[in-house]
């Protein structure tokens, strides 16, 4: 089957290299020129394990191109996904300027029935816009429109694609349901849950289910709060809970609040889509104010450990806003950064991945080759992101070149008596201080 992909983000270009790999002929497509020639010659623009192998076997195996002729790519397909940004308004809902252009596009060029996908994550009433726009530039031209909303987590978006936990499809027509299904015939060989439902529900689904985990992030990190002050442990805590299996582990780990691409925008997205029907979405809007309060705490974690900002050199390991990827958007370890360097501190920086997405707005961070170099002469180490290899450095050689020895864990990946034995002061989150007494000289 010949599907059309358009937009090469992450979501596009993940989407497009899987159904590739599930034996479909996948064109995606976009603008950028530049972008374009850069994946036809396999250079991939993002951080994503396992994404460049994928789409090089794919595109020597002839099953997937890349073009920025969308005309042709439309007329050729059998079902066309739709996977363009649509970023926040300052009223926090989604600007649909991309979905409504690709729509006015797939009228345009409509010479058959086709299925058009929605894939990117879109306030509910969003497929009946879709219908109504292409209706009205296509004729007769028949054609159906389906929500088969993403769940895909940065740093393991392949896997996450292959084996899901679920497909959503929603859809009001037969025959779609049927192209839908045959797309996904591999997952279904698999006995992947398929949820077929209704367009408005199936938009609804993906907003509801990322409300839901920011509201379990957001709990665990309020709870946190309350174990710094009662002098409990959040991990044990959260161990506690999680046994228990009507709630889970997942998603229960304290830290430094939500970020990246999805969970902000889209409890936003909730908040504002709540406004418009006439109500307040209490429970949105509390874990919208909590994370940023949690952001902020993780700041004033950082200069009540040092007694002071002002003069103070700070090894920041962690920039991306979670491991295994060098998404920045609204990382949390960036809001620690700009609390860092507003409050005077001079900041030595080290990420695997993203530090070339920062370079630019933040020239007066010292970038390092590593954590132990951006650890040199430092007065706190402070851990942002949980990249494996922070989770094992070398205690003594760390020692030997901070000249303070002080760790502020964000998030929780050592054991606090272990930092002790090591004559480390360890501060982490929703756990007693461990280590000596002894603060930063100054």
């Amino acid at each position: 089957m010949k599907i059309c992909v358009v937009g090469t983000g992450y979501v596009g270009l993940v989407t497009g290299a899987c159904l590739a790999d599930f034996g479909m002929q996948v064109v995606c497509v976009d603008k950028l020129a530049d972008k374009i020639e850069a994946l036809k010659r396999c250079e991939i623009p993002i951080y994503e394990p396992g994404l460049a192998t994928l789409v090089r076997h794919n595109l020597e195996a002839g099953r997937l191109s890349f073009t920025t002729d969308l005309g042709p790519a439309i007329e050729a397909a059998a079902a066309i996904f739709i996977a363009v940004g649509t970023p926040s308004l300052p009223d926090g809902s989604p600007d649909l300027t991309f979905v409504r252009e690709v729509a006015e596009s797939i009228g345009d060029h409509l010479n058959g029935y086709k299925v058009i996908v929605t894939k990117s994550t879109v306030p509910i009433g969003t497929g009946q816009k879709i219908e109504e726009t292409v209706g009205s530039r296509a004729g007769d031209q028949p054609f159906a429109v389906v929500s088969n909303p993403e769940f895909l987590r940065e740093g393991s978006a392949i896997e996450d694609f292959m084996r899901p936990d679920r497909v959503v499809i929603g859809c009001r027509d037969s025959r779609a349901e049927a192209i839908m299904l045959e797309i996904y015939s591999p997952l279904r060989r698999a006995r992947v849950p398929f949820v077929i439902t209704s367009v408005e529900s199936a938009e609804l689904i993906k907003y509801a289910s990322n409300g839901f985990l920011a509201v379990k992030i957001s709990f665990i990190n309020e709870t946190a709060r309350l174990c710094e002050a009662l002098g409990a442990d959040v991990e044990t805590v959260a161990r506690g809970m999680g046994l228990d299996n009507r709630i889970g582990p997942k998603f229960l780990h304290a830290g430094p609040g939500f970020g990246g691409s999805c969970f902000p925008k889209d409890t936003r997205a909730v908040s504002r889509m709540a406004q418009e029907q006439g109500f307040d979405f209490k429970i949105i809007d509390a874990v919208l104010e909590a994370n940023q309060e949690t952001h902020e705490r993780m700041v004033d974690k950082v200069r009540n450990a040092l007694g002071g900002l002002e003069g103070r050199t700070v090894a920041q390991l962690g920039l991306s806003f979670k491991p295994e990827t060098d998404d920045t958007r609204e990382s949390p370890a960036l809001f620690v950064l700009d609390g860092l360097l507003a409050g005077g501190a001079r900041v030595r920086a080290f990420d695997p991945a993203a530090m070339d997405e920062c370079r630019a707005d933040y020239p007066q961070v010292d970038f390092c080759t590593d954590a132990y170099e951006a650890a040199d002469g430092a007065d706190a180490l402070v851990i942002c992101t949980e990249w494996n290899e922070f989770r094992a450095l070398e205690l003594d050689r760390l020692q030997n070149q901070m000249r303070s020895p002080l760790i502020v864990d964000l998030r929780n990946i050592y054991e606090p008596e272990r930092l002790a034995a090591a004559g480390f002061r360890y501060v982490s989150v929703g756990r007693p201080e461990a280590g000596s007494d002894q603060r930063p000289s100054e």
